[in-house]
């Protein structure tokens, strides 16, 4: 297969897999592709005509020394966690239950993001099934061998409405030797982010902060020397000997996507209602109690979407009923 240096390339392929998968969307009626449907209904619900098929799953090549796994959409994140784990490795996607193609269609990040990376920079090469029924590929497994336009970042969170993921190149990111979570009360989230070099995470729920420090030994020390100075932060590990990367607070149960100082006037006057909130500081990921009210797009942005929609699916046989940006 040759890579386009300029843009997305139509593929004839010979890989079985990826032909099936494109025969199976075909060109003609509308379909929608499910993976373990955790964020099924974000954006409306899928056109009850439309046919549902599933991606295809599993691993098809992985290079540790590259930092590097090529990896079907239909394949759980948590299967690929768990592979990637035996080398010492991981992916900045977020693990919930569902699937790499459901991670990317949908773009939502891990609340530990600020350690682990976003998931739209994780993805370097796409390969989906057009409104056509045509593979399509875009990108390359490094950054420097693509120029031209980063189709991968744009099909990050598109929800299937551009092209119906089929497989995918992912960067990967070691694990840390050292990974610990502390928590205080009344400690500034804010302050908490501007005094600390690189925390994995930082969490608030309006009273209390959580902090999730990784790196060497030599580094997660000195910067929970700085914590001290901002509160009273002990030890938060629900349980270090089971799993040290457990989030040791409850997290509610509904998504919400707020801008970085939106997130920190939660539980304030003039905040959102959101009820029980735990926001991921730096990241504007917020879990809370209700469900977050329908966002106005502004008429830019729709207006793109649109135009974009169109070029791509003209006939919007692509998971009709979803829009991105809806609910």
């Amino acid at each position: 297969m040759t890579e386009s240096m300029a843009g997305p390339a139509t593929l004839t392929s010979t890989d079985p897999v990826l032909d099936g998968f494109a025969e199976l969307v075909g060109d003609q009626d509308p379909v929608a592709v499910a993976g373990a449907k955790t964020r099924w209904d974000l954006g409306g619900t899928v056109d009850a005509e439309a046919r549902v098929v599933e991606a295809p799953s599993g691993i098809v090549d992985y290079s540790p020394e590259e930092m590097t796994v090529v990896v079907r959409a239909g394949t759980a994140v948590g299967e690929l966690n768990q592979a990637l784990a035996e080398h010492g490795q991981r992916t900045a996607l977020p693990d919930r239950g569902g699937t790499v193609g459901g991670a990317l269609a949908v773009g939502e990040n891990d609340l530990r993001a600020l350690g682990r990376g976003m998931t739209r920079t994780a993805l370097l090469q796409i390969r989906y099934v057009s409104a056509e029924g045509k593979i399509i590929s875009s990108g390359g497994p490094t950054v420097k061998n693509v120029s031209g336009f980063d189709l991968p970042r744009l099909m990050v969170g598109s929800l299937g409405t551009l092209g119906l993921l089929a497989e995918a190149i992912l960067r990967t990111n070691p694990v840390p030797a050292h990974r610990r979570w502390l928590m205080a009360e009344g400690a500034d989230p804010a302050a908490v982010h501007d005094a600390l070099l690189a925390p994995s995470a930082i969490l608030w729920d309006g009273s209390s902060t959580w902090v999730q420090l990784e790196g060497h030994q030599p580094d997660v020390e000195a910067q929970a020397a700085i914590l001290t100075g901002l509160g009273p932060f002990r030890p938060a590990e629900a349980d270090p000997t089971v799993d040290p990367d457990a989030v040791p607070v409850e997290l509610p149960p509904h998504r919400w996507s707020l801008s970085t100082a939106e997130a920190l006037t939660l539980g304030r006057a003039g905040g959102p209602e959101t009820g029980r909130f735990v926001a991921a500081v730096g990241l504007g990921l917020v879990f809370a109690e209700h469900p977050q009210p329908p966002r106005t797009v502004p008429a830019a942005a729709a207006l793109v979407s649109e135009r974009l929609k169109h070029n791509f699916d003209p006939s919007g046989r692509l998971n009709p009923g979803r829009v991105v940006g809806g609910r």
